[in-house]
């Protein structure tokens, strides 16, 4: 039966991650990065994808947790005989734990520990390169344990205490106290490092990414609702941004289905420029302003590359996607057809990712960052190409693979950019803006948005212009400042959205249309509708109770999908999903914000009370 996606949990080191089942196996692996070919697949085809195993043989019952405010996975095995721990993690280390002793540059270590009784414990390694298209011979190297040519001078080594040979299969009998260790790691022309697989090394490195992990989540400034989850989601995207660009993948995945047993399956291994101020906000918003700032630093490199225009999404480096091709030879996860490696969305035109970009830039200038002659003059850039395209059709927000439309978010967001740069011109921050140009262009935006962008029979802003439906898009119309939350159009669309687009409580799909049929909740889409509440469009209460159904529906490790199936509320679509992530973080910090102003205001309206005279 295929694994659920939910029953998935990740572990990373920030350039690559692993999905690891509830049963302990390992089912998703891309080395050397999260956009490479995968070693292990069984996620998407439990024959052909390749798997790595280590649990009892025989029935158990399995809890999991990650240990304390970290990256490491523990799940625990209970059976009749005894009780099996089960550690998963990619080393993560300090410069000085680094230079004290050679590592793996690509390694995940396995430690499991019969905790009491007798328990065998069943183990398969069955590696199979390039998304399942290879299966290579696993061959036995005596002390350098066991080896697989993955092609292309890429070699895949295992080492370990286990009596494991070149079939990959075991079983093992472990007593109370006694562990096996496993050193899975990846070289590619260059020597491998292959460290030694006892109990003391396996102890040292655990210890050490512990320290590493609690000490960083430890930095999140935030003191508020649903606190574990948010930090939890600061960790999960801190997993997702590779270490060596600052990039942000949308998800470690590919291809995992929107709609069960359909065809809307995406690689998410890339970085979407739609999900740049969101991300900039929380990353800022919880004080985790180094990671926010390398993150910048990728966006403002790569949107430099393809100046004045800007592509939809980009590698990991900043580059343009190669063309998406489809895996025909994998069944696809639960027979969800067909399985796609690179996303055709690159060569879509979506006008809202300039308002994303500069919004992004002013939250960094807003969090204390300077903007150089160079970036100032790729900012203005960007405005002139908007203020003379923001009429086109494009493709949206959400990539319709037909027609492009006029859609109001995309017209919003242009006006959020010509408005944004005319307040980073005002600061002096763009010294040579064409301040005119940009302000005449957002004001035509504004009056064609308020004119045609509204609906006085559905008393709502609508989809698209001069539309006759919704979007839960335009909840982001407060977020941006084009009006406030409880303006009385803006209430009216609230009402209109809740109407047609919550699906259960607090759950709220895309939109309506062919395309959106049998797909799920959204989960951004959900979050932004408690941002919404938190920002004055409902009472701090509703914002709360909304926010309280969303997070029950992460699963037992606290991480969500792209989408949340509403009648079984299990996890649809790529995962995890770091814009999911990132609307909880938001929809928490805005939340947190309107708790706090009201207690500022009880406060002084306390203190001005005059006292009674007796």
């Amino acid at each position: 039966m295929t694994t659920a996606i939910a029953d998935y949990a990740i572990v990373g080191d920030g350039r690559s991650a692993a999905l690891i089942s509830r049963a302990g196996s390992l089912d998703w692996l891309c080395w050397p990065r999260f956009d490479s070919p995968s070693i292990f697949a069984a996620i998407l085809d439990e024959e052909r994808g390749g798997r790595f195993s280590v649990a009892p043989d025989g029935p158990y019952r399995s809890t999991r947790a990650y240990v304390g405010e970290t990256n490491v996975l523990e799940t625990r095995f209970l059976t009749a005989s005894g009780e099996l721990a089960l550690t998963d993690f990619m080393p993560v280390l300090s410069r000085t734990d680094s230079a004290r002793s050679m590592n793996p540059g690509h390694e995940l270590v396995r430690v499991v520990r019969c905790e009491r009784g007798m328990v065998d414990v069943a183990i398969v390694f069955d590696p199979r390169p390039d998304y399942g298209r290879r299966q290579p011979a696993i061959r036995t190297m005596g002390k350098l344990g066991l080896r697989v040519d993955c092609g292309g001078n890429a070699i895949l080594s295992l080492l370990t205490d286990a009596p494991l040979g070149a079939e990959g299969r075991a079983s093992v009998r472990l007593r109370g106290g006694e562990e096996i260790h496993f050193s899975l790691s990846y070289a590619c022309g260059a020597p491998a490092v292959l460290p030694p697989p006892t109990r003391e090394r396996s102890a040292n490195v655990l210890e050490q990414t512990l320290r590493l992990w609690a000490e960083w989540a430890s930095r999140t400034q935030y003191d508020g609702p649903a606190r574990d989850l948010v930090v939890r989601s600061a960790l999960v995207l801190k997993l997702l941004q590779y270490a060596p660009s600052g990039a942000i993948v949308a998800a470690p995945t590919t291809s995992l289905p929107e709609r069960p047993g359909g065809d809307l399956n995406w690689d998410y291994r890339f970085c979407w420029l739609r999900d740049a101020a969101l991300t900039a906000r929380a990353l800022f918003g919880l004080g985790h302003a180094e990671e926010a700032e390398n993150f910048m630093s990728w966006l403002l490199t790569a949107t430099s590359l393809s100046l004045p225009e800007l592509h939809v999404l980009y590698d990991l480096y900043g580059r343009r996607p190669g063309r998406e091709t489809e895996l025909v030879h994998l069944r696809g996860h639960g027979g969800a057809r067909p399985v796609r490696i690179g996303n055709a969305a690159t060569g879509q035109v979506q006008l809202d990712t300039y308002g994303e970009v500069i919004e992004a830039a002013v939250y960094f200038v807003r969090s204390g960052g300077q903007i150089d002659r160079p970036t100032a003059n790729m900012l203005c850039a960007f405005g002139h190409e908007v203020a003379t395209s923001f009429d086109r059709p494009d493709d949206g927000i959400w990539e319709v693979r037909d027609v492009p439309r006029r859609f109001t978010h995309s017209r919003v967001l242009c006006w959020s950019a010509l408005d944004r740069l005319c307040e980073l011109a005002d600061k002096g921050h763009l010294p040579k803006a064409d301040v005119a140009t940009f302000a005449a262009a957002r004001d035509r935006i504004r009056e064609e948005v308020e004119t045609l962008g509204w609906s006085e029979q559905l008393h709502s802003y609508t989809r698209t212009l001069a539309g006759a439906d919704v979007d839960a898009s335009l909840l982001l119309l407060p977020w941006y400042g084009y009006c406030p939350a409880d303006a009385p159009r803006m209430r009216s669309t609230w009402r209109r959205i809740r109407e047609r687009l919550e699906i259960a409580p607090a759950l709220f799909r895309r939109y309506h249309g062919s395309l959106t049929a049998g797909e799920g909740a959204f989960g951004i889409c959900s979050f932004w509708a408690v941002e919404y509440l938190a920002l004055g469009g409902g009472t701090p209460a509703e914002a709360e109770d909304h926010l309280d159904t969303l997070v029950g529906y992460a699963n037992d490790v606290g991480l969500f999908a792209e989408e949340i199936d509403p009648e079984s509320g299990g996890a649809l679509g790529n995962f995890p999903q770091a814009y999911t992530h990132v609307g909880l973080i938001n929809a928490a910090l805005s939340l947190r914000d309107r708790l706090e102003r009201g207690k500022r205001q009880a406060e002084h309206a306390r203190t001005q009370v005059p006292e009674a005279r007796p």
